[in-house]
C-alpha cells in the first residue's frame, strides 16, 4: 500500500460545507476522483490532483526552502475524527492557495533540489525511500510541475483546498 497526497480545488461554499459536513466531504471527494478516472485533465483544468508518492520528497524540499504555506499537509484541520487514508484531512483557504500558488511559481524545481544531496533525503528517512539511484532527486519534477499549475489554476479561480494522505 503506497501513501499518495492528494488534493482537491473547492469554492468557498464547498468548504464550508465540508467543514460543516465531512461525511458530504468525503463523498464529493469520491464523486470528483471517479469523474477524474473517465477524463484525465490537465493539472490546470483539474479539480483533484495527486503528487503520488512524491508528497514527502516534496514536503522535505519545501521545509528547506522555508516555504511559507503547508502545501502538503494542509494547514487548518477539519473532519479531525475521520480518516480519509492516513489520518484526518486538512484544507487551505483562499489567500493562503493564492500565496502558496505565487510562491510555487517563484521557486522551480532546480532551486528547489540545488546543493540537495541524496543521502540527506535517505538520513531524513524521506518516503518512500531509495534515494541512492542515480537521478532520483528529478523524480519529483513532473509532480512539483503539476502541483504548481494546479495550485496556480486554483487561485485564479479564488479557490479553497482540500488536502490530505490516502
Amino acid at each position: 500500500m503506497s501513501m499518495i497526497g492528494e488534493y482537491l480545488r473547492v469554492t468557498a461554499a464547498e468548504l464550508d460545507r465540508a467543514i460543516r459536513d465531512p461525511d458530504w466531504a468525503l463523498d464529493f471527494v469520491e464523486e470528483v476522483q471517479d469523474a477524474k478516472e473517465e477524463t484525465e485533465p490537465a493539472p490546470a483544468e483539474a479539480r483533484h490532483f495527486s503528487t503520488y508518492k512524491t508528497w514527502d520528497m516534496l514536503r522535505f524540499l519545501l521545509a528547506r526552502a522555508e516555504f511559507p504555506v503547508n502545501v502538503i499537509h494542509g494547514e487548518q484541520p477539519f473532519a479531525e475524527d475521520e480518516d480519509w487514508g492516513y489520518g484526518p484531512p486538512r484544507y487551505l483557504r483562499p489567500e493562503r492557495v493564492r500565496l502558496a500558488a505565487d510562491t510555487l511559481r517563484a521557486t522551480s524545481y532546480a532551486q528547489l533540489i540545488s546543493g540537495v544531496e541524496p543521502a540527506e533525503l535517505t538520513s531524513a528517512e524521506v518516503y518512500p525511500l531509495g534515494w541512492s539511484e542515480p537521478g532520483s532527486l528529478e523524480w519529483g519534477r513532473p509532480w512539483y510541475d503539476g502541483l504548481t499549475q494546479f495550485f496556480d489554476a486554483a487561485a485564479r479561480a479564488d479557490d479553497a483546498m482540500l488536502v490530505w494522505l490516502d
